[in-house]
């Protein structure tokens, strides 16, 4: 009978260079430092590596290095469903990329928010970024109704308790009358418009500018583009990140 073929092995410099973490010989420096490790073992100068088959870490960081794994960044309109079907027949984010190979939505965005939306079929990633222990900042530009006083602001910086328990501190800055800046750093459903409703402020209209180290104004809404390997690299850096304790109000 044939052999089955085997998939072929690579340099581990080759694959990290590829993965964007600079030329070869920068990779091989990497190495030589005792950065990487290849199966949770020290990489050697030189080894050859299966990127289907074996885990590949800088730092600790898994290395998006396996043919075929793909990483979107969409700006999602208003009125698109974050989800890959949807009983009710509305429009899914899915559809706006590409039909193959599938991804899913990393997070969250409620069907009225715009914005930022990660799409991939990079599970290590996405277990990252999603993990309770993950601190990866999610930043807002926030409408709201009414213009919210210090003592309202004050509440968001410091904490709203909502009916799932009390949220972590925000950073909020005032870009206008009613029109707020909010970052954080937790992914519960829906909750920056909770929290809005909880200091008497309802959200009239919520965009997700940023996500992590992504940031993209000239992506138009319902459009989408492929992460650089260095913006994998990035948010794969910003999930393992612990978390900023939090300083106080922002003035």
């Amino acid at each position: 009978m044939p052999q089955a073929q085997q998939a072929p092995c690579e340099r581990v410099q080759k694959v990290l260079a590829r993965a964007g973490f600079g030329s070869r010989r920068a990779c091989e420096s990497l190495v030589a430092q005792g950065r990487v490790t290849v199966d949770g073992q020290p990489a050697r100068l030189g080894q050859r590596v299966d990127a289907t088959r074996q885990r590949l870490a800088v730092d600790g960081i898994v290395v998006a290095s396996a043919p075929g794994l793909v990483h979107y960044l969409l700006n999602k309109p208003r009125g698109v469903v974050t989800t890959r079907v949807d009983p009710q027949g509305r429009p899914t984010v899915v559809a706006l990329v590409p039909d193959e190979p599938p991804v899913f939505p990393v997070g969250r965005l409620d069907v009225d928010s715009e914005g930022l939306l990660v799409l991939t079929n990079d599970g290590d990633l996405a277990f990252a970024l999603t993990h309770p222990s993950a601190g990866v900042e999610k930043e807002y530009l926030v409408e709201v109704d009414g213009i919210p006083s210090r003592g309202a602001l004050r509440q968001l910086r410091h904490g709203v308790l909502l009916a799932d328990g009390p949220t972590g501190p925000a950073r909020v800055g005032v870009l206008a009358p009613g029109v707020l800046r909010i970052t954080i750093h937790e992914g519960r459903n829906r909750q920056v418009r909770r929290m809005c409703e909880a200091i008497g402020h309802p959200v009239r209209r919520l965009v997700r500018t940023r996500v992590g180290p992504l940031t993209d104004p000239a992506l138009p809404p319902g459009s989408w583009r492929r992460l650089t390997a260095s913006e994998v690299r990035a948010l794969a850096e910003a999930a393992r990140a612990p978390r900023t304790r939090y300083k106080g109000p922002r003035r």
